[in-house]
């Protein structure tokens, strides 16, 4: 069971504030949350998780990526511990953003043979990554991109979730050019696949997906593509950060069809619902937050809403704190959050990411995650916040 918030007074350290000032914080709480699932699920929940690199290996960050393999899977290992799926080779692992099609493939193939070996969830993502934008000339074009991310997939046994295309979001144009490409992608799935709306605060070269900048006519686009291929979709991740839309839609969708919250700023209240349904999760803070979102999920299929949301409602801040704008920078936040609680034995990113964000980000959100009682060894998490600290000439 999840021990009451306690006292931590003995434990402080110096942190520097926005008015560039010192204080000597003091940590707050501390809250144990089980290490494995207790009880069943009555939500479907992934946790897109992100990359372990190698620190020690010799490359150039800015132009490739070194994976700790065995690090990656541990962490996945973690996740699935706690009875969530995981979302593999997503934007949270920077796919696209430092990690190539390559690279991400042979993650994908080494996620799905882990799996498998202890029948756990995990959904991978296809797209068109590998095709650079300027070499996209045509809607085929994008098309056979598509068609051969999906092969690869589901050749090393993979379930889908069909990603965004940098290269449809430049070609397309209509409601029918859209319609052409996703309804001749997902004629040929195997197995119905998960699709992914990401928004431009995630990915800038997004922008105007679905052929419009009017996001209701967006809607109108996907709603209508989504369920006329209703039985080749097994669900919809929003992630536009509009807790409306997200509801509007889901009420929108095929009664066959799941909405997978990607919402990190109101998954809270969306996983709950309301009389009228309510929102799996598909989130990149369930890398950050995983023991605190599998108890909270335990204790709503319990019945004990009250308990989910004490113990998830205190998330949130950090949530919004780590997605702030830029979003797309929010994979920063999620790796130093694994670094602090001993998931990685570094601070160091995918294309050197660790910089994408100021000390005093990384400090607020030290103070965030103690609040939420989210650092599992308080004694480490501060000896490693020192570290970053004194790295930046902030001495204790």
């Amino acid at each position: 069971m999840n021990k009451p918030v306690q006292p931590m007074s003995s434990l402080s350290l110096k942190l520097p504030k926005a008015d560039r000032s010192i204080e000597t914080y003091r940590l707050a709480a501390s809250r144990t949350f089980p290490a494995k699932l207790e009880g069943p699920l009555n939500r479907i929940a992934f946790s897109a998780v992100h990359t372990v690199v190698d620190p020690f290996a010799d490359n150039d960050p800015w132009l490739s990526a070194a994976v700790d393999w065995d690090k990656t899977i541990a962490f996945r290992e973690h996740v699935w511990d706690l009875g969530l799926g995981v979302a593999e080779a997503m934007d949270t692992a920077q796919r696209g953003m430092g990690l190539d099609w390559p690279t991400s493939l042979e993650l994908i193939t080494r996620s799905v043979g882990a799996a498998k070996r202890r029948n756990a969830l995990v959904f991978s993502g296809a797209g068109t990554d590998h095709l650079a934008v300027e070499d996209a000339k045509s809607l085929d074009d994008v098309i056979r991109a598509y068609e051969e991310q999906l092969s690869a997939v589901e050749k090393v046994g993979g379930r889908i979730i069909l990603m965004a295309s940098r290269a449809l979001a430049k070609l397309g144009r209509s409601a029918d050019d859209y319609a052409k490409v996703y309804n001749r992608v997902l004629s040929q799935v195997r197995e119905p696949v998960i699709i992914h709306w990401l928004g431009d605060m995630f990915d800038p070269a997004l922008t105007d997906y679905w052929g419009t900048k009017d996001l209701d006519k967006a809607m109108d686009v996907a709603v209508a593509i989504i369920n006329n291929n209703a039985a080749k979709v097994d669900g919809v991740k929003v992630s536009l950060l509009d807790k409306q839309r997200e509801i509007d839609m889901r009420r929108r969708l095929d009664k066959r069809i799941k909405m997978y919250t990607g919402d990190d700023f109101n998954y809270a209240e969306l996983i709950a619902g309301d009389s009228q349904g309510f929102s799996h999760a598909l989130l990149g803070i369930f890398d950050a937050i995983a023991p605190a979102a599998s108890y909270a999920l335990s204790r709503l299929a319990a019945g004990d809403e009250a308990g989910f949301h004490d113990v998830l409602g205190p998330t949130v801040p950090l949530s919004r704190h780590i997605f702030k704008a830029p979003t797309r920078f929010y994979k920063t936040g999620v790796v130093f959050m694994a670094y602090l609680n001993g998931h990685q034995d570094h601070f160091t990113m995918v294309g050197g990411q660790e910089s994408a964000r100021s000390m005093l980000h990384l400090a607020e959100l030290f103070r965030l995650a103690d609040q939420a009682g989210l650092l599992a060894n308080p004694e480490m998490a501060m000896r490693r916040m020192k570290t970053v600290l004194a790295s930046h000439g902030l001495e204790d």
